[in-house]
């Protein structure tokens, strides 16, 4: 088991602000969740969810049209 295989990602106005590293998916999902409750009035923030295994991104908030 990767222990950085799921990261998350906090940007406000296009720069980093806070990243995570998690092994288990439903570990990093709930922390994407908790980002967007806690950081997601921060301008422009975006929070993302990606598997750097894959390189695929999971999830993104706020959604991309």
């Amino acid at each position: 088991m990767n222990p950085e295989r799921f990261h998350v990602t906090l940007a406000s106005a296009g720069r980093p602000v806070q990243q995570g590293w998690w092994a288990s998916e439903a570990t990093a999902r709930g922390k994407h969740r908790d980002w967007v409750g806690e950081w997601g009035d921060l301008p422009d923030a975006r929070v993302t969810l990606t598997d750097e295994e894959t390189g695929t991104t999971l999830t993104t908030w706020p959604e991309t049209p």
